[in-house]
């Protein structure tokens, strides 16, 4: 027969709560992600994030002061905690630069477009006249380093020749805007009309294949 003593022992309830409390900002950014997209930033309470995760209000202000700061660290773990990832992945790539960009798109749907993190982008564009320093927050963790990692992909295709001398200032917005469109197709459009027909994966690729008619050297 089991001893009862050992599933109540000190030792292994101090364990259990010490990997709980570890577990904690997981959980409470988990929470807040998800609220946040079903809800909006201003409808979404801090109590609703903490009673989700499981935890109190207090316990959850020990962790973040407030519920920007929370939305801010939302967006580091789900957005721009990728791109030192994204950049050494594309730095070790060995293909062409037109084989480099649909990579990176079909990268970034997987990892980010088919999840609810996707879900942040329609968020940040709906509410961001009333939280102008989450928008600042936003540019400089997720816009900033993207636009950067696509120009400088496209820079590549120049420099190896592949690509005509294109302004990546401005081509860099070909890549950005349908990403922008499908993370607001995904939390607006679709739950409105009928999406069926549309497949991401393919339109993106579809996307690619079209610039690379216009930036390819022939």
């Amino acid at each position: 027969m089991s001893n009862p003593s050992f599933f109540t022992s000190p030792e292994l309830t101090q364990h259990k709560r010490e990997r709980r409390k570890e577990a904690r900002p997981q959980e409470l950014l988990d929470a807040a992600l998800h609220l946040f997209v079903e809800k909006g930033f201003a409808a979404t309470r801090v109590e609703e994030v903490a009673l989700r995760a499981g935890v109190s209000k207090g316990t959850l202000f020990l962790y973040f002061h407030s519920k920007e700061d929370l939305f801010k660290a939302v967006i580091q773990r789900n957005l721009s905690d990728h791109f030192p990832v994204w950049n050494q992945e594309f730095d070790d790539f060995k293909g062409s630069t037109s084989d480099m960009v649909n990579y990176a798109m079909q990268t970034w749907w997987h990892r980010i477009g088919n999840t609810t993190a996707s879900g942040i982008t329609k968020l940040v564009t709906s509410e961001a006249s009333n939280f102008p320093d989450v928008v600042k927050f936003y540019e400089s963790e997720v816009m900033q380093p993207g636009q950067t990692l696509f120009k400088k992909i496209l820079q590549r295709g120049i420099d190896l020749g592949e690509f005509k001398s294109i302004d990546t200032d401005t081509a860099v917005y070909s890549l950005v805007s349908v990403i922008f469109f499908i993370s607001m197709w995904k939390h607006s459009l679709s739950a409105c009309i009928d999406h069926s027909s549309f497949n991401p994966e393919t339109f993106l690729q579809s996307h690619v294949q079209a610039l690379m008619h216009g930036w390819l050297k022939t």
